[in-house]
């Protein structure tokens, strides 16, 4: 894992636990306590946590409370960065099943913003409630673009309303595309409440919802449920999947399609 990756997953998990310490980091993070340790100095001297006695903890503003705008899920920036190539394949995949003038629905994360570098020479109606997607397509396509109403949560790049009428209600897509920290036979996870109530009011906008998830995300489950696989039409996945997995997902009525993964060593090099 690079520097500034690892240094992302760190904010992460402070956003989510307020302190951490070096041992529970380094576990979960798969660095030693020496490299955590060195992360933590380095980010306490840029004013990004605070360093305390055998971890961090994180920053607070003058009222004494947490930044606002956390929701437990992953940084950003720190996702887009892991399993870029297959991702990219995927992603790719995915707008090859858009027709030209067709609206759709795009859900924020890593694996659907990269859909932005495919859809550049499109001309699509797309609702989706990542900023950072939203803001990439108006800049470099000719897609119409439409954002729903709420406050922006910067670390995911998305934006969420705690209020039913955020435009949402408004539009109809045929398709939704929508990423995943996990997928199993017990449906497709999530890692927080408020993203699910947001996925959930997406996903009875379209007709068809698509799930991008790389290989490493299939089998992985979660205590808390986006939909069960009934709700799931198509999965995009890469070669390095599991056949069984992929099977038991077909059964259950899925339709899965799977990309050629990139090579290890050509993963490395991006």
């Amino acid at each position: 894992m690079l520097e500034k990756q690892r240094q992302h997953h760190i904010l992460d998990l402070l956003a989510e636990r307020r302190f951490a310490g070096v041992r529970s980091l380094s576990s979960e993070l798969g660095a030693s306590e020496a490299t955590i340790r060195r992360d933590i100095t380095k980010m306490a001297a840029r004013g990004l946590l605070i360093k305390i006695r055998g971890g961090a903890e994180v920053v607070s503003d003058s009222t004494g409370r947490a930044e606002r705008g956390r929701v437990k899920g992953s940084v950003f920036l720190a996702s887009k960065e892991e399993n870029v190539a297959n991702k990219r394949l995927i992603a790719e995949k995915a707008v090859e099943l858009c027709e030209e003038g067709e609206a759709i629905i795009i859900n924020g994360g890593s694996s659907t913003y990269m859909m932005g570098e495919f859809l550049t020479g499109r001309q699509l109606s797309v609702l989706t409630n990542s900023f950072v997607l939203a803001q990439y397509l108006s800049e470099n396509s000719l897609n119409q673009v439409t954002v729903p109403g709420g406050e922006i949560y910067r670390k995911q790049g998305i934006i969420l309303s705690a209020y039913e009428n955020d435009t949402i209600q408004n539009y109809h897509g045929s398709k939704m595309f929508m990423g995943t920290p996990g997928i199993s036979r017990q449906g497709v996870t999530e890692s927080d409440p408020l993203l699910i109530r947001a996925e959930q009011k997406l996903k009875k906008q379209a007709d068809t919802m698509i799930v991008l998830a790389d290989s490493f995300k299939l089998g992985k489950s979660s205590n808390l449920i986006l939909c069960p696989l009934s709700e799931v039409d198509v999965l995009i996945t890469d070669s390095n999947a599991d056949p069984e997995v992929i099977h038991q997902f077909e059964v259950q009525g899925v339709e899965v399609i799977v990309v050629d993964a990139v090579a290890d060593e050509m993963e490395a090099s991006v």
